[in-house]
């Protein structure tokens, strides 16, 4: 009879044990998720912007048409991208593309000095801003989830339990590399 006791206590302390694991995991998949929507909000901020600022510097530089179609088409291929790995490499065009338009605007004095385009360009910067600390915010939650689905003894039950490895989001090959404005 004791025997029986001790067993339904081990099933039941492995029982409590399993649920406050699983949860421990679900909560921290959330968070991920939670986080990775925080990325795609200011991204989608910073794409709202774009077509306010590009129309802005077209009535001062007509002439600069590639700059703009080139933002034009990575803004479009940031909004079609799926995943970290994809989203970051379209943020990573569009931000190429967006420091060309600076160099452009370098060319034209009277635009640095339009309200409109003050103002868009101090929302944009705060976009970039909110997006550096988003992805930040996500890659920590990244490491926190991977983490412990990697660790003993949540590593024996969290892939059955269909817990897979997130992915960080990275940036681009030559995203540490300043860009080099010329005139």
């Amino acid at each position: 009879m004791k025997g029986w006791i001790i067993a339904g206590i081990i099933i039941a302390l492995l029982a409590i044990v399993g649920v406050g694991g699983y949860n421990n995991l679900v909560s921290l998949n959330e968070s991920v998720n939670g986080k990775w929507s925080q990325i795609e909000n200011q991204l989608q901020r910073r794409a709202d912007l774009i077509p306010n600022l590009v129309n802005t510097v077209k009535g001062f530089a007509a002439q600069e048409q590639q700059v703009i179609k080139s933002i034009t088409d990575a803004r479009a291929n940031l909004a079609g991208a799926q995943g970290p790995a994809a989203k970051a490499q379209a943020d990573a065009e569009l931000s190429s593309a967006l420091s060309r338009l600076l160099v452009v605007v370098e060319n034209y004095p009277n635009l640095k000095s339009d309200q409109t385009f003050k103002a868009l360009m101090d929302e944009l910067a705060g976009t970039e801003n909110r997006i550096a600390v988003a992805r930040k915010d996500y890659n920590d939650a990244v490491q926190g989830y991977n983490t412990k689905i990697r660790s003993f003894p949540t590593s024996l039950y969290a892939g059955a339990m269909g817990f897979g490895a997130k992915e960080y989001f990275r940036a681009e090959e030559g995203a540490k590399t300043v860009p080099e404005v010329k005139f």
